[in-house]
C-alpha cells in the first residue's frame, strides 16, 4: 500500500510474473515434534525479503516497539523495509522498521560500527571511500526470531542485534583498534522518512541521550532514546553535517546530527550497546532499560527473544506432508505478529495523535495499524490466537478517536495518515464486539463507529445524499463506496446487537449501496457520474494506480467486493449459475491492465490477484454457490506456488501480516470470508494434523485424514465425533475446542456443502 513517489515506482510488467514451482509431498510426514524446544526453528525471516514482499529483517519480539535491523544503501519501493535480499550493502542498524508497506518510513537511530579513520556520511557505490557503509555477504549472515548476526567485511566486525520490547541490546566483536568507533545517525531514516530536528548529547562516560523528530509518511514523528556502553568512552563528538562531502560543524542539535563514539579494542573485544526507545522522553528511554535489560548478558537477551516467539508459535502445533510448509506456516505465523506494535513506556505513558503525553492509559497503546490491509483476516486470526491483545487494540483505536475525531484508518507513531480508502478500524472493532470481548467500553466503540462514518470526508457526504460516489468527484470512487459499504454493513450488525433499532436500518440500507456501483449492462461494478450516467469508455482490465476508479485493481477484482452480502451480489449477476460462471472466468481470463497498473496487482492467476488485499476472500466464495471443491481447488494452488520458502516467497507486500494470515487460515482449512460475521469458510487445509490453543484452556485438534497434493478435496467433515455438513464454521463452535476432522479425497464430494442449509450465510443470526 500504496501511493508512490516516482522513485518508488518499477515497471507493472515485472509484477505480474509468478512463483509457480510447486512443491511436492514427500511420503513421510514431517512434524513439528510434540516436545520439540523451540518452533523458531522452523521460521526463516529471508521469506518475504526478496521479490515485493518488503518484510522486517532483523531482531524483534512478537509486537515489540523496536525493531532492530540493517538497512541497505539503496533506496525505493522493494526497500520499503530498508533491506532488500538482491542488496549486499549495510549503512547502520536501526531501531525502528516497517513491515510489507508499501511505503518506507522509520529507520530511526541508527548505529554503525567502523574502525580507522572516521567518516560520517553513509557514501555511495560509485565512491564506497567516501562514507562508513560496508559490503556483506548472506553466507556470512544470520536470522531467527530475536537475532540478527552479519559480518561487515570492510571493517571485520560482527555485529549481533537482539532485543526487548524496548530495548535493541548490540554487541558488535572489534578487531584489535585504536580508533574503533560506533556512529550514531540521527540523519538517515528509511524511504519518505527525513529527519527534522534531532539531538544528541552525551550523559556520563557510558551513555548518550537524545531524540530524533522527523516527517514522512508519519508527518510529525517523535522518537526519544538512550545509549548505553558496556565501556566507557574515550572519545566522543557529536556533528552537524554541512554538506554531501562530508564536511561538518560542531553541534548537539540539528537536522544532520551524527555522534562519533570512539573506544581502543583488543582483538575479539566484544562492545555492547543498550538502546531504549521512547515515545515520551530521554528519561523514560532510561528507565525503558533499566526495566527491561539491566544486565549485560547478551545471549540471555537473545534466549529470551526466542522463547517470547516460541511461546505464540506454540499456540498453533502443525504436522504437514514436508518441511516446507512447516516452514512457510511458521514464518507466515512470525510475520503476523511483527505489527501492531507496542507504542508506550514500560510505565505506561504513550505519546497520543493529540500530541499530548497520555498516563496511566490502563491498557497497552500500540501503533502500526495497516487497517485497509490487516481487518480481512489478520485481525481476525488474533481474535483467536492473541484474545489478550484483541482488548489492547480495540482501546488503542478508540483512544484514538477521542484524540482526533474518527477511528485510525492507517495509524502510525501518534500519526494518521489517511491511507488507503474505508474506514477499516470499523470491521476490527465490530467483529470484537460481535464475538464478545469485554475488554473495551462498547457505548463509546459504537459512538466512535457511528461518528467516523457521519462524517463529510472522502465521499460520505454523497454516500448520504445520493447512495454513490460520483466518479467525477473523488478519485479511487468505486472503491471507497464499496469499503464504506462493508464498513457500514459491520456498523448496522453491531447496531442490531445493541438494539439500536433505527440505526440498524440505516446502516443496513448504506451497506447495500454497493449495487450502485453495479452496471447490469456490462456485468461489472464501474464508476458511475450521476444516476443516469456511467464513466466512459469502460475497459474491466483498465487499471491506472491512484488516478482511475479503483484502489490498486480493476472491475475484474473489485466486482467480487461484497464480504458482507455475498447472496446479494449473487443476485445482482444473475443468480447462482450465472454467479459461478463469471467466478469461473476471473480465474483464466486475460487482459492489459495498461503501463499505469498499480505495482500491488501480483499473483495473477487470470484477473485474480492474490498480491493485494481486496482479492483474498474471493476463492472462498465458491460456497456460498455450493461448490466448494473450486474453492479447494484455488485455495491449495495458491497455498502452494505463492506461499515458498524462498526470499521471493511471498507474491506480493506482504501488507503488515494480512499476506500472512492469508496463509495461516488457509493451511489449517478455513478462512474468514465476511470479517465480521463471526464464521470462517472452509476451503482446503495443507497440514495433516493441528492442535490450535483457544482461550481458556481449551484446544482444537485439527485431523485431515487422507491429504496430499492429490487428495484436495473435503468429502467429509465430523467434529466431536459426529457429522458437520455445513461448508463453515462459527467462531462460538470453533472456540468451544474440540475435535475437527477432515476426510480428504481426490475428487469433489457431491453432497458435503452443496445443499442451501449447509452454505455459509452473511448474516449467521
Amino acid at each position: 500500500m500504496k501511493p508512490h513517489l516516482s522513485k518508488f515506482i518499477i515497471p507493472a510488467t515485472a509484477l505480474v510474473g509468478s512463483l509457480t514451482a510447486s512443491m511436492t509431498c514427500s511420503a513421510q510426514k514431517v512434524a513439528a515434534p510434540s516436545k520439540a524446544p523451540s518452533l523458531t526453528q522452523y521460521v526463516d525471516p529471508y521469506i518475504g525479503t526478496g521479490f515485493h514482499g518488503h518484510v522486517f529483517l532483523g531482531a524483534n519480539v512478537p509486537f515489540g516497539a523496536v525493531q532492530l535491523g540493517p538497512m541497505n544503501i539503496s533506496e525505493g519501493w522493494d526497500w520499503c523495509s530498508g533491506y532488500h535480499y538482491s542488496d549486499s550493502t549495510i549503512i547502520g542498524f536501526s531501531h525502528t522498521h516497517l513491515s510489507g508497506t508499501g511505503i518506507g518510513d522509520l529507520g530511526d537511530i541508527s548505529v554503525m560500527p567502523t574502525t580507522g579513520p572516521v567518516k560520517v556520511i553513509k557514501g555511495t557505490l560509485k565512491n564506497p571511500d567516501k562514507g562508513f557503509f560496508s559490503f556483506f555477504s548472506h553466507k556470512e549472515e544470520q536470522v531467527k526470531p530475536g537475532y540478527y548476526a552479519v559480518r561487515l567485511k570492510r571493517y571485520d566486525i560482527k555485529a549481533e542485534l537482539t532485543t526487548t520490547e524496548r530495548v535493541g541490546f548490540h554487541q558488535y566483536t572489534f578487531p584489535k583498534s585504536d580508533e574503533a568507533h560506533l556512529i550514531v545517525d540521527l540523519q538517515e531514516g528509511i524511504g519518505w522518512d527525513l529527519a527534522t530536528n534531532t539531538h544528541l548529547e552525551k550523559l556520563n562516560d557510558s551513555t548518550l541521550v537524545g531524540y530524533r523528530y522527523s516527517k514522512g509518511w508519519a508527518v510529525d514523528q517523535r522518537l526519544y532514546f538512550a545509549a548505553v556502553f558496556s565501556k566507557p568512552i574515550r572519545n566522543f563528538t557529536s556533528v552537524q553535517v554541512t554538506d554531501s562531502l562530508g564536511n561538518t560543524t560542531p553541534a548537539a542539535t540539528g537536522n544532520r546530527i551524527r555522534g562519533v563514539v570512539t573506544f581502543a579494542t583488543k582483538a575479539g573485544e566484544k562492545v555492547k550497546l543498550k538502546v531504549g526507545i521512547s515515545p515520551v522522553s530521554t528519561d523514560n528511554a532510561l528507565a525503558n532499560i533499566k526495566a527491561e535489560v539491566p544486565h549485560w548478558n547478551f545471549n540471555k537477551t537473545v534466549a529470551q527473544a526466542d522463547a517470547s516467539w516460541n511461546k505464540e508459535l506454540q499456540k498453533v502445533r502443525i504436522q504437514a506432508n514436508d518441511k516446507a510448509r512447516l516452514t512457510t506456516f511458521y514464518t507466515a505465523l512470525y510475520h503476523t505478529m511483527i505489527a501492531p506494535s507496542v507504542f508506550n513506556d514500560h510505565n505506561g505513558d504513550y505519546w497520543g495523535t493529540d500530541k499530548q503525553v497520555h498516563k496511566n492509559a490502563g491498557f497497552t497503546n500500540l501503533t502500526t495499524f495497516s487497517l485497509w490491509d490487516t481487518y480481512r483476516a489478520a485481525h481476525p486470526l488474533f481474535t483467536i490466537l492473541q484474545p489478550e491483545r484483541v482488548n489492547d487494540m480495540v482501546s488503542t483505536m478508540l483512544a484514538i478517536y477521542q484524540q482526533q475525531g474518527k477511528l485510525p484508518v492507517w495509524h502510525l507513531m501518534g500519526n494518521e495518515t489517511n491511507c488507503m480508502v474505508g474506514y477499516s478500524a470499523v470491521p476490527v472493532v465490530a467483529d470484537a464486539y460481535l464475538k464478545g470481548f469485554k475488554g473495551f467500553d462498547a457505548n463509546l466503540a459504537y459512538e466512535a463507529m457511528k461518528t467516523t462514518a457521519m462524517r463529510d470526508e472522502p465521499g460520505l457526504k454523497a454516500v448520504r445524499e445520493l447512495g454513490f460516489i460520483p466518479a467525477n468527484s473523488e478519485v479511487e470512487s468505486v472503491s471507497k463506496g464499496l469499503e464504506y459499504a462493508i464498513d457500514d454493513w459491520c456498523i448496522a450488525q453491531m447496531a442490531k446487537k445493541m438494539g439500536k433499532t433505527e440505526d440498524y436500518a440505516y446502516f443496513s440500507k448504506r451497506a447495500k449501496n454497493y449495487e450502485n456501483y453495479f452496471d447490469k449492462k456490462v456485468g461489472f461494478m464501474r464508476g458511475r457520474v450521476s444516476q443516469t450516467e456511467w464513466r466512459t469508455p469502460f475497459n474491466p482490465f483498465f487499471s491506472k494506480h491512484m488516478k482511475s476508479d479503483f484502489t490498486e485493481g480493476n472491475p475484474w477484482q473489485y466486482t467480487w467486493l461484497v464480504p458482507q452480502d455475498v447472496e446479494g451480489l449473487i443476485g445482482l449477476l444473475g443468480g447462482e449459475k450465472r454467479f459461478s460462471q463469471k467466478l469461473d472466468s476471473l480465474f483464466v481470463v486475460k487482459g492489459d491492465m495498461g503501463e499505469e497498473a498499480s505495482n500491488d496487482i501480483s499473483g495473477l492467476i487470470g484477473m485474480y490477484a492474490h498480491g493485494n488485499e481486496p482479492s483474498h476472500h474471493i476463492s472462498y466464495m465458491y460456497s456460498y454457490v455450493g461448490q466448494p471443491w473450486k474453492t479447494a481447488d484455488q485455495v491449495r494452488f495458491i497455498t502452494e506456488n505463492f506461499y515458498t520458502t524462498k526470499p521471493d516467497g511471498i507474491i506480493g507486500n506482504e501488507d503488515v501480516g494480512q499476506m500472512s494470515a492469508w496463509h495461516v487460515f488457509s493451511t489449517l482449512g478455513f478462512y474468514p470470508l465476511n470479517p465480521a460475521n463471526g464464521a470462517y469458510v472452509f476451503g482446503s487445509p495443507s497440514v495433516t494434523q493441528a492442535t490450535v490453543a483457544l482461550g481458556g484452556g481449551k484446544t482444537l485438534a485439527i485431523e485431515a485424514k487422507n491429504n496430499s497434493a492429490t487428495n484436495k478435496y473435503i468429502q467429509k467433515i465430523t467434529l466431536n465425533g459426529k457429522p458437520y455438513t455445513k461448508s463453515y464454521i462459527t467462531h462460538q463452535e470453533l472456540l468451544r475446542g474440540g475435535k475437527l476432522v477432515f476426510d480428504m479425497g481426490s475428487k469433489p464430494s457431491s453432497t458435503w456443502g452443496v445443499a442451501p442449509a449447509d452454505r455459509p450465510k452473511s448474516v449467521m443470526q
